[in-house]
């Protein structure tokens, strides 16, 4: 069986070394097993978006020497797609329309099911939202393990189109996912507590699951996570081959020092383990 990776950032600012590493991550496994790599620009939330970042991400990759195996996929022109999918969840029963607002969900953040039966009285359809299962979402995650969450007590119903008219990550990415054939998924763990809600939605649209493999995320000095919403240092101001060194480090791949980028993807290529990748602590 053939092997698909991708590699999916939001332009919402440059390339950073949190997202390097998912990158590398991505690539290695995908190209040590003699696999195809992609690369999709998640451009489906426009507001956030910043102007000219897609451009000078795809450029950092390229000067990294990763470069999609396929034309680079935008999700602002996948719309239909989107559109077609929520439709036919709609029309199965599997997701229904919702008036509540942000103001109006519980602290604990799990949505109550307010519009599951219906729009009460005086509410407007706002967002639509998936319905999901009584029982939980059990996964086996290649770096992180055996994975358990109950949707209904950590989420509750969830949102797949946004009140904007925007299709949700959630839905953006497994329809995606499918469309471009991915067979595995390597990211950060930030995104583990998304994978469960993924899962579900390729049931309801009786899509293939991926492998699944989420590796530690790079935090600051203050324990936060490495984004470019934080103004994260950029790698354009590191050398290639000093900052995939220390990805790789920070991936448990014991990369030599002092050597060219060139000899140093050759040694990762050749040396990629998914085993020696770090575990987190999990809370879901």
């Amino acid at each position: 069986m053939s092997r698909t990776g991708r590699f999916a950032p939001s332009p919402t600012g440059d390339l950073h070394f949190g997202s390097l590493i998912a990158a590398v991550a991505s690539f290695l496994q995908a190209k040590s097993k003699g696999g195809t790599w992609l690369v999709r620009i998640e451009d489906v939330d426009r507001p956030r978006e910043v102007p000219g970042s897609a451009q000078r991400i795809l450029a950092d990759l390229q000067r990294f020497g990763m470069v999609s195996d396929r034309p680079v996929l935008y999700q602002s022109q996948r719309t239909a797609a989107y559109e077609q999918a929520i439709t036919r969840l709609l029309d199965g029963g599997d997701a229904y329309w919702c008036g509540c607002s942000r103001s109006e969900m519980p602290a604990s953040g799990v949505y109550p099911g307010t519009c599951s039966r219906g729009l009460p009285a005086g509410k407007s359809p706002r967002s639509i939202r998936l319905r999901v299962p009584a029982q939980p979402i059990v996964f086996q995650d290649e770096v992180q393990g055996l994975i358990r969450e109950n949707l209904e007590e950590t989420v509750g119903d969830f949102v797949i189109r946004r009140a904007d008219g925007l299709a949700a990550y959630q839905l953006a990415v497994v329809v995606d996912d499918a469309f471009q054939q991915v067979t595995e998924i390597v990211r950060g763990a930030d995104l583990l507590d998304s994978t469960a809600r993924q899962i579900h939605l390729q049931g309801c649209l009786g899509l293939d699951t991926p492998l699944y493999a989420h590796h530690p995320v790079a935090t600051g000095n203050d324990q936060k996570k490495l984004s470019k919403r934080h103004a994260a240092d950029p790698v354009a101001t590191h050398p290639p081959e000093q900052a995939l060194e220390q990805a790789l480090r920070f991936l448990g791949q014991p990369a030599p020092e002092g050597m060219c980028l060139q000899n140093l993807w050759r040694w990762a290529l050749d040396h990629w383990q998914l085993s020696r990748i770090p575990r987190i602590t999990i809370t879901l």
